[in-house]
């Protein structure tokens, strides 16, 4: 992700446990900078080998090839930090080993400072406001209802940033100017595209 030379965002967040889980479920998240195109998953788990998982969907599913990644410290994602500080990678962290089996960036935000991934940490917070404002039967419905919200996101907010596109759009628009960096073709939801 992240045309231009931007790298994506990708985070991880706790979701509230629902009725009849034994415990609460993860929301793997990705953005990319220049078209604020988001892909989501829900796990029961953040263990690096889910992390990068999620990594390896988001390679399949993006349109275009990823050449960057920004991640925070956390251990599902890194093994460069550790209690004493510090340290040079392993090169043995399932999440670094996928980045470099196709030849990602992978860059870590300073620790302890979220603003540096300021464009995940907002999208998160646009789904804090989902899940204030609905109530959920299961951890299906929750599940369901992000991926859902995932798609209009996509598909029909519009964003000021993109000079009031959507992101699908954004994204057509780049694909029209730099077919290069695209492996799929852009589509909008199912229908009738308009451009």
């Amino acid at each position: 992700m992240g045309f231009a030379g931007t790298p994506s965002a990708v985070d991880v967040k706790h979701l509230p446990r629902m009725p009849g889980d034994a415990r609460g479920r993860f929301l793997f998240a990705a953005i990319d900078r220049a078209t604020r195109w988001v892909y989501l998953e829900v796990h029961a788990g953040k263990a690096a080998r889910v992390a990068a998982g999620f990594l390896k969907h988001l390679i399949d599913k993006a349109p275009f090839a990823i050449k960057k990644v920004l991640t925070d410290t956390g251990q599902e994602f890194t093994d460069r930090f550790c209690a004493t500080g510090e340290r040079k990678p392993t090169g043995r962290h399932p999440f670094d080993q996928l980045c470099a089996e196709h030849a990602i960036e992978h860059r870590l935000t300073q620790p302890y400072t979220p603003k540096t991934n300021g464009m995940i940490e907002r999208f998160n917070g646009r789904i804090c406001e989902v899940l204030k404002s609905t109530r959920f039967r299961s951890a299906q419905e929750l599940e369901q209802t992000l991926l859902r919200y995932a798609r209009v996101y996509n598909h029909r907010i519009l964003q000021k940033a993109l000079g009031h596109i959507s992101p699908v759009q954004a994204l057509k628009d780049w694909q029209a100017k730099r077919p290069e960096l695209f492996k799929k073709r852009v589509c909008n939801l199912a229908g009738l595209d308009t451009a």
